[in-house]
């Protein structure tokens, strides 16, 4: 009887970024293509920073006011649009509805700036199981208790939820190299013409762009594994 072949090992680098419903879509989605998978693969999944509003003030902006300004479009649009992809995002079961308690505060949008720096402080200080678990607890903070996560006590909480030790984190959100590297991690994206998100690079090479279906993303990892076991670069 011949052995099965062993899981082959691949690494993920997704740059999104916390404000994004897609790239919580697409994570959801590529958990699916994953378990589609099974034992054929063994993921390393790492996230990289991308600011979709890097001029966002500290103030923020309510969300579908956002929608309006940037997309230029009208209010029937925009809530249509949101009733839309919160329907797409039941289905990937990444939900992005209010969870709270009471009359939800109003959805906004926030800089990003300082989440992404705790974000490199769990990848390069834990390991990548942290900053996954961070990355989760980021979004759930966003959009389904509509925190502030501009705010550095309210990261400090989110941060402390996931397993991060807070002293830490609170001298992460002052740490200049970790700045440094949030920049180069936002340079990187543009180099390779990472202009949306989310973008899965998989093994450093193969593009994956935009939130796909689960099938997408299976098929596009076993392409990966046959390329690499024929040689193709």
């Amino acid at each position: 009887m011949t052995a099965p072949a062993a899981p082959k090992p691949v690494t993920i680098d997704i740059w999104s970024d916390v404000m994004c419903p897609w790239c919580v879509i697409g994570y959801h989605q590529l958990q699916k293509g994953l378990a589609i998978l099974g034992d054929e693969v063994t993921a390393t999944i790492r996230f990289h920073p991308f600011e979709l509003n890097p001029d966002m003030p500290p103030e923020g902006e309510e969300q579908s006011a956002h929608i309006m300004r940037k997309y230029g479009r009208s209010k029937e649009q925009a809530a249509e649009g949101r009733s839309q992809l919160l329907a797409i995002a039941e289905r990937a079961g990444a939900s992005l509805s209010w969870s709270g308690e009471g009359t939800p505060p109003p959805a906004m949008m926030w800089n990003t700036r300082a989440a992404h720096t705790l974000l490199v402080h769990a990848l390069r200080d834990y390991d990548a199981e942290t900053e996954v678990r961070l990355k989760l607890a980021l979004f759930a903070a966003h959009f389904q208790h509509r925190r502030n996560v501009s705010d550095h006590a309210v990261l400090l909480d989110v941060a402390e939820s996931a397993g991060l030790d807070r002293a830490r984190a609170q001298a992460a959100l002052d740490d200049p190299e970790l700045a440094a590297i949030v920049v180069a991690g936002e340079q990187q994206a543009w180099d390779w013409n990472i202009s949306g998100v989310p973008a899965m690079v998989v093994n450093g090479k193969y593009l994956i762009p935009g939130a796909q279906e689960p099938d997408v993303y299976a098929n596009a990892l076993r392409r990966v594994i046959a390329r690499e076991a024929a040689g193709v670069s």
